[in-house]
């Protein structure tokens, strides 16, 4: 995607990932704006059968790594549409783990991608409680302004998708927070997609093949990076995600998964897998070297794509790179945008580092 200034990148093109409408399942429109922002400057353009999209630059071939891959997961957290009651509000069903305590009054849309309703996830009012308690997911409905199914009908179909309505925002001081929907993992989109970039616009070729794999269905059990490891069949995969950061008021600080202001967070392990020693170190190593702030991730938690990379084929060295999030699977994840650039330097100098060592076993 371009803007009358040239293609989107940074934080312009993270807001315009963020904005675009796209839960698990349902990541067209996604891979749409991706494959516009890097048509310009990828080698090949090639799909899988999951939706996946992968932009594609060729090495020179002289190093013992043959394919590099890079994953970021396009779909956001969701739901899909299972019944459609007779009053027309909607019932759904989860595609991804989410907090039933803070959906209710959350604005969102509903629909297919092409066709696309706002709605207001809606619950039995608290005057009208038998007693005092936190709503199930199953006391939740979505109401689309519909006064009957018959109506409802007209815009809404059983099976459509939905997710939450954000606007993307700057604030804090000197506008250093960002806030937005997805930004878990359209941050990662973002960076892939700015790396593409930077590697072809450095005018020299890598001695190994980058595959920049924006996969599906991330949110509901890794499925789009096992197929794409599958058909890349990399040696190395760098995984680019959004971690869940912990570090507000009344977390223990042994809890603190890392803290937002000094840089991605390098993963050690955490409940997919257990990260390549020897390709932490060569990340801590090239963020040192380039001046740029990192850091460990202190909490074995989460996951990401790398469970599916890690153990597909014979094997695949894997890393992971975060950004420290709040609030991750709500309308409002909150990042530092000084976090979200460190990782955009560090991506490309990593690659460098591997260029250099040719770092294989």
């Amino acid at each position: 995607m371009t803007s009358k200034h040239g293609p989107l990148a940074g934080t312009a093109l993270l807001e315009a990932l963020s904005l675009t409408f796209g839960p698990s399942g349902c990541e067209e429109a996604v891979a749409a704006l991706i494959e516009k922002t890097v048509a310009d400057v990828a080698d090949e353009i090639v799909r899988d059968r999951t939706g996946g999209i992968y932009a594609v630059l060729r090495g020179t071939g002289k190093g013992p790594v043959k394919r590099v891959m890079l994953s970021a997961h396009m779909d956001e957290v969701g739901f899909m549409v299972s019944s459609i009651e007779d009053d027309g509000t909607l019932r759904t069903a989860p595609l991804s783990a989410r907090d039933p305590k803070i959906l209710a009054g959350q604005y969102v849309t509903v629909g297919d991608g092409r066709r696309l309703v706002p709605g207001v996830i809606g619950v039995k009012p608290i005057h009208l409680k038998e007693k005092e308690s936190l709503p199930a997911y199953s006391d939740l409905f979505v109401d689309v302004g519909a006064n009957s199914r018959e109506e409802a009908e007209k815009i809404v179909k059983k099976g459509d998708f939905g997710t939450f309505r954000s606007d993307f925002v700057r604030f804090g001081q000197n506008g250093r927070m960002l806030k937005g929907k997805a930004i878990d993992d359209r941050l990662g989109c973002a960076v892939l997609c700015d790396t593409v970039r930077a590697v072809k616009e450095s005018g020299e070729p890598l001695p190994f093949d980058l595959y920049a794999a924006f996969t599906c269905r991330e949110e509901l059990g890794i499925s789009g990076a096992g197929c794409a490891a599958g058909l890349i069949r990399p040696d190395i995969a760098l995984v680019f995600e959004a971690t869940a950061v912990a570090d507000v008021y009344g977390v223990d600080p042994t809890r603190r998964v890392a803290y937002q202001g000094k840089g991605g967070a390098i993963s050690y392990a955490d409940r997919g897998t257990v990260y390549d020693r020897e390709l932490v170190s060569l990340i801590f190593s090239a963020a040192e070297k380039n001046g740029i702030p990192a850091q460990p991730k202190k909490y074995v938690s989460g996951g990401n794509d790398s469970a599916a990379i890690r153990r597909s084929g014979e094997g695949v060295r894997a890393a992971a790179i975060s950004a420290p999030s709040r609030y991750i699977h709500t309308a409002s994840n909150v990042i530092r945008e000084d976090d979200f650039l460190a990782i955009e330097k560090l991506a490309p100098a990593v690659l460098r580092e591997l260029a250099k060592e040719g770092t294989e076993r």
